[in-house]
């Protein structure tokens, strides 16, 4: 049986795990892709979740039979924080059991890390101080070089935390984040809060709601 009792890390993702923000986020990302002609399925970019950069979302352009390049990258980028910013941000929340359950496991002697890819600006903005303060160490994408789904940025959290590989895991939604713990050497553990369990299937846990994780981390048991 899958047991997270005998983790001393717990590594989270924000967007999606920690917040239920990627709804807000991908909205924000349609409208921008509109403005600029391009009609981009919902599914494409959740799947694309926290890899959203010039190459590694080429495929999201290259589908729309645009070639993309960095200025209309980058154009495309701005308008979806501005809207994300003016129109959707004030609707993000936390996940309801997410404070709990991070509160507890600080509590029981946890290191707790937050790694997104988000940068820091945003994460002030749309994470509540209360939470924040419960994190040992917080890593945001303007804070490493490359980005998930390389395995950087939970190699940088996991040696911030002071923990060793075997003794840390991950908590993922996206394929991006999962690709990026597993390069790490973590265990990782995904949620289906944006996906299907289908393009979840590298992650060596899968589970369908936060109730069940909340189980796996306090109690140590998997549901069946």
């Amino acid at each position: 049986m899958n047991t997270l009792k005998d983790k001393e890390g717990i590594l989270f993702d924000m967007d999606g795990v920690v917040l239920d923000s990627m709804p807000w986020h991908v909205r924000a990302w349609q409208e921008a892709f509109r403005e600029f002609g391009l009609n981009v399925p919902e599914e494409a970019l959740y799947l694309h979740e926290g890899a959203i950069e010039a190459e590694t979302s080429r495929k999201i352009f290259e589908d729309q039979g645009v070639t993309p390049t960095q200025e209309l990258f980058e154009a495309v980028l701005k308008r979806q924080r501005e809207l994300f910013r003016k129109k959707y941000q004030a609707f993000v929340k936390p996940f309801p059991e997410i404070p709990d359950l991070l509160s507890d496991l600080r509590s029981e002697g946890r290191r707790l890390a937050l790694v997104t890819s988000s940068h820091y600006e945003i994460l002030k903005e749309i994470l509540p101080e209360k939470l924040i303060r419960l994190f040992h160490f917080i890593l945001t994408g303007d804070q490493v070089s490359r980005r998930k789904p390389h395995p950087e940025p939970y190699l940088l959290a996991q040696k911030a935390l002071g923990v060793k590989t075997h003794e840390a895991t991950a908590v993922e939604n996206a394929p991006a984040g999962i690709k990026s713990a597993k390069g790490a050497g973590l265990l990782c553990v995904a949620l289906t809060t944006t996906l299907p369990k289908e393009h979840l299937k590298e992650a060596d846990i899968i589970l369908d709601s936060h109730q069940e994780l909340f189980r796996l981390v306090r109690n140590g048991h998997e549901k069946c």
